[in-house]
């Protein structure tokens, strides 16, 4: 006759002891027994709320191994209420805590829409901050060359200009090629928009989709990943993903590094 464990618990759950990993924000783990996969947005007594890729929030208890990280079986716990202070800043940079904002520069960083601008922020604000560099957005790099002749560039206000698909050939590198002066830089890199600079692991994706030419490329997107058609919305949750220069591609990183020591040179 056959006998019985009279232990009902999970196998899951007798396993050897597992590691307890702070709930930080952002944390992306998956809820071990409805399988709902999100990144942690609030940890608060005795319960974490999950955000999925498409928005949607669920409460569960901080249950011992009641959580998959990468795989593995962990316990949940509130972080810290007293965190350390960051010793780099998102961009890789040295911290230098409380220092206060330069007095803007006469120079400037122009990006092409509000997504590359609060990219950039996200990355690199607190260096753009102590180096006084403000970076705006022009709605399309199609006036480039007017807009460069009416800022007026000097050897004292510099104008660095990021230009998404600047790829020998494009549209975009016409208009760059009309624009001569030597105090002001024009790079960019080969992505057609700018999300595609924010890797795809980073926003939980295997690559970001091939968009069919003619049809409008965020909303090709959105609807290839089963997405809501809400691109303000897939903007803001890819940008949740975004924390350190390690989330984005190497063209977008050296582009911008290369425009602010472009704008800050003595």
């Amino acid at each position: 006759m056959r006998s019985y464990n009279p232990d009902l618990t999970p196998p899951w759950k007798r396993s050897a002891p597992v590691p307890e990993v702070p709930a930080d924000r952002d944390l992306v783990v998956e809820e071990v027994t409805t399988g709902f996969c999100g990144a942690v947005i609030r940890c608060e007594a005795g319960t974490v709320t999950l955000e999925d890729r498409f928005g949607k929030h669920r409460v569960f208890p901080l249950d011992p191994r009641g959580f998959l990280l990468e795989g593995r079986v962990v316990t949940l716990i509130r972080p810290s209420t007293h965190p350390t202070r960051p010793t780099r800043t998102a961009s890789g940079s040295v911290a230098v805590p409380g220092a206060r904002a330069r007095v803007a520069r006469a120079g400037r960083i122009y990006v092409e829409g509000r997504h590359d601008a609060e990219l950039v922020e996200r990355v690199w604000g607190d260096d753009l901050r102590i180096e006084g560099v403000v970076v705006e957005y022009l709605e399309g790099v199609d006036d480039l060359p007017s807009i460069v002749t009416e800022f007026a560039p000097a050897p004292d206000a510099r104008l660095g200009v990021l230009v998404d698909h600047l790829v020998p050939g494009s549209k975009e590198s016409r208009i760059a090629a009309q624009v001569t002066s030597p105090d002001v830089l024009v790079v960019g890199h080969p992505y057609i928009d700018i999300w595609e600079a924010v890797k795809p692991a980073s926003v939980g994706i295997r690559a970001w989709p091939r968009v069919p030419r003619g049809q409008d490329w965020k909303t090709g997107v959105c609807e290839a990943l089963g997405w809501p058609p809400n691109t303000g919305a897939a903007w803001q949750h890819i940008l949740s993903r975004v924390t350190t220069y390690k989330d984005l591609e190497p063209e977008l990183l050296g582009r911008v590094e290369e425009l602010i020591d472009f704008v800050t040179a003595p």
